[in-house]
């Protein structure tokens, strides 16, 4: 259902509306006033308020309201919600406080709430919020003191106070807003049905987003993102950035996955842009709306003081981004139009005496080389230095380069006009040059997760739904048939083989006579692994033999492992072992494991592996589906790719092997949910190919 009854109503009804100073009814009724459409106040007990004429029920209304606020308390609302629904209002925002952030009873009253809502087929924005805005229309639903300057961002949060605050700061920076949203528990209304809305807005050139949590519909959330994020910037700040999801002791993957980290992963492949502070938050939203994005890292930099030079390259260089090298033409060009004590490299220091020719002539110069992604515009005011005058060479510049030019105009009383007519032709000013910098190297970051978000709708789209996998079915139905759910190490690596994913042949047995046999059949050395359906990690009860040369040496470590799992855990636990011939190969030993997010859902993780991986923390998370250059990215953001390229006379690993391997397990994982975790430690990759030297797998019954 369409949410333009909420920011666009032909008529309100006020539900609680005061005369009384100091009260929400009053706040909220005198910044209706403004409203150019017909406004009802409803209050039982009153036949005027502030000299309006009053009605005692919704239904008493000369017409139906397209639009409802309710400020009355919690206990009131579910009767005030059914009476709208039959009157056939279809938006209501619930400003009343009182539900779950009150307890269990709360969170009863919510549902009840939301229950009859539904029933009627009302959306609801609520409650325990403070209301809405939108500036273009006159519209200011809300107790805030103040009314937002129209303006071209749609503001959304989770937070009522820090939408007051905000508000007075974006008086004083002169921020606009296409909208303004406190969305209170979101009950209804949530990410997901705002973005898609204002992704349709004319007036919304980008969405802001303060985040306390994703809510009940992560995948509405990011359906929505993915739609949006590649005709409009979004820009979120999330709160609670330290806390973890529940983790499940067990899993290695479950025990390096929190849930601000697949956060992270799921805004990433979204294309939403993350950033640390609210400056940043509407400063990026700004600077998207008005600049292309860089096409790569390097920045150039021009100058006229060598100091704040360094400390933009500073902010750069620790943002990841990268100084560009300024070609031969550019370098013989710029010798010719400087004086002889210029830098002579990047930063280009047109020196302190610079005038608006010299200045505008060096930076057009850069500006045009093809090795450089954008541009950093620096002026300090000297006696020579004529801030204004620069500032309308630069703002012509800006129009003419296509790519981004940022601006630092350092000072106060005598750059204020320059910086006016800068953002004025949409060049983003900055008081300081390294936050000009760090600009940068988000809008770089944020060009990267819009090619993410391009290959993941890609795997979307190329992700059949419908397409099963019997095998891995039959499988998983005849260990839950069993009684168990965690899988032994053949039936985990059986699952993977399944899938099509390499494994190295395994054995099971029973006894000392049969491990001998399997490891006579397999041929030597080969290893020798605890069996057991109750014993989660192997190695560390011992339950790990490597390197076994012939029957002797199976034998001794057939007993050493039983003697050493019944001593830390009883016999019971002790089902006999696995065998598989020792793999030689020179190669990575990587992790590659799946966990289930409670929001989010299946959540795939790579990284270095074998015995070190909690300690060695490298590694990256996505969310199926994965294409290959999905997959490819993904394995990029570690650090051990670089290793997995080649290194010291090391050949690289079959990446395109890697790759596919994957896309696999991510289908895997994706198609079957009964899978809740799945780890690949370790999962070796070398030149010649990938092969699970070792998997385990949880199921839920």
């Amino acid at each position: 259902m369409s949410l333009t009854a909420f920011f666009q109503p032909r008529s309100i009804a006020l539900i609680g509306a005061s005369e009384r100073e100091g009260s929400v009814g009053r706040a909220i009724w005198d910044n209706l006033r403004g409203f150019s459409g017909a406004v009802y106040p409803v209050n039982a007990k009153r036949a005027e308020v502030c000299g309006a004429k009053a009605y005692p029920s919704i239904a008493t209304l000369p017409e139906v309201p397209e639009l409802v606020i309710v400020v009355t308390p919690a206990t009131t609302v579910p009767q005030l919600v059914e009476e709208a629904g039959l009157a056939g209002v279809r938006a209501a925002v619930v400003i009343s406080a009182g539900f779950k952030e009150t307890g269990k009873d709360g969170a009863q009253l919510e549902a009840e709430v939301l229950a009859t809502a539904q029933r009627h087929g009302m959306r609801l924005i609520g409650p325990n919020c403070l209301g809405l805005m939108n500036p273009h229309a006159g519209l200011n639903a809300s107790f805030a003191s103040s009314v937002a300057r129209p303006g071209r961002v749609a503001f959304l949060s989770q937070s009522g106070a820090l939408c007051t605050a905000i508000l007075d700061w974006s008086h004083d920076q002169n921020v606009g807003f296409s909208a303004f949203v406190s969305t209170g528990a979101m009950a209804d209304v949530g990410w997901g049905d705002l973005i898609r809305h204002f992704g349709d807005d004319p007036h919304t050139k980008s969405i802001v987003i303060y985040m306390e949590s994703v809510g009940d519909d992560a995948a509405s959330f990011l359906a929505a993102a993915r739609a949006v994020a590649a005709q409009k910037p979004i820009v979120v700040i999330k709160v609670g950035r330290t806390a973890e999801a529940s983790r499940v002791a067990a899993s290695h993957t479950g025990a390096l996955t929190g849930s601000d980290a697949v956060l992270d992963a799921a805004l990433r492949q979204s294309g939403v842009l993350r950033v640390d502070t609210i400056e940043e938050l509407f400063d990026m939203a700004e600077v998207l709306a008005k600049q292309p994005l860089p096409t790569g890292k390097r920045l150039a930099v021009v100058t006229n003081a060598g100091g704040p030079a360094a400390l933009a390259t500073d902010a750069l260089v620790l943002g990841k981004g990268e100084l560009a090298e300024l070609s031969p033409q550019t370098m013989a060009e710029l010798n010719t139009l400087l004086p002889a004590q210029w830098s002579h490299h990047n930063p280009v220091d047109v020196l302190g005496d610079a005038d608006a020719v010299r200045f505008a002539q060096a930076l057009r110069i850069v500006c045009q080389d093809a090795a450089v992604d954008g541009v950093l515009a620096i002026l300090t005011p000297q006696s020579m230095t004529h801030p204004t005058n620069i500032a309308r060479e630069v703002a012509v510049i800006a129009s003419e380069i296509g790519k981004p030019l940022l601006a630092s105009w350092m000072g106060a009383q005598s750059v204020l006009e320059g910086r006016g007519i800068l953002n004025a032709s949409g060049v983003p000013t900055y008081d300081y040059p390294d936050e000009a910098a760090q600009a940068f190297v988000r809008m770089r970051e944020h060009r990267l997760r819009l090619i993410w978000l391009s290959e993941t709708l890609s795997a979307h789209a190329d992700d059949d739904e419908g397409e099963a996998l019997p095998c891995v079915g039959e499988l998983i139905d005849a260990v839950l048939g069993s009684g168990r759910t965690l899988m032994t190490e053949q039936e985990a690596k059986q699952l993977l083989h399944v899938a099509g994913i390499p494994i190295v042949e395994t054995r099971a047995a029973y006894d000392e006579e049969a491990a001998i046999a399997a490891a006579d059949a397999l041929g030597y050395p080969v290893v020798i692994k605890l069996l057991s359906s109750t014993i989660t990690h192997k190695s560390d009860c011992g339950g790990v033999q490597l390197n076994l040369l012939n029957a002797t040496a199976v034998r001794q470590a057939w007993r050493l492992i039983q003697d050493n799992v019944t001593h830390l855990h009883g016999l019971a636990a002790f089902d006999g072992v696995t065998v598989q011939r020792m793999v030689t190969q020179k190669g990575m030993e990587l992790i590659l494991g799946a966990s289930t997010d409670a929001q989010f859902g299946p959540v795939l993780l790579i990284g270095a592996g074998g015995t070190l991986v909690e300690v060695l923390q490298d590694h990256a998370l996505a969310l199926p589906p994965l294409n290959h250059a999905l997959a490819r990215r993904w394995v990029e953001q570690t650090k051990i790719a670089k290793v997995l390229h080649g290194v010291r006379g090391q050949p690289a690993v079959d990446l395109a092997a890697l790759d596919d391997v994957l896309v696999k397990f991510a289908r895997l994982v994706q198609h079957e949910r009964r899978i809740v975790e799945l780890d690949i430690n370790p999962l070796l990759a070398t030149a010649e190919g990938i092969v699970a030297l070792d998997a385990r797998a949880v199921l839920r019954a």
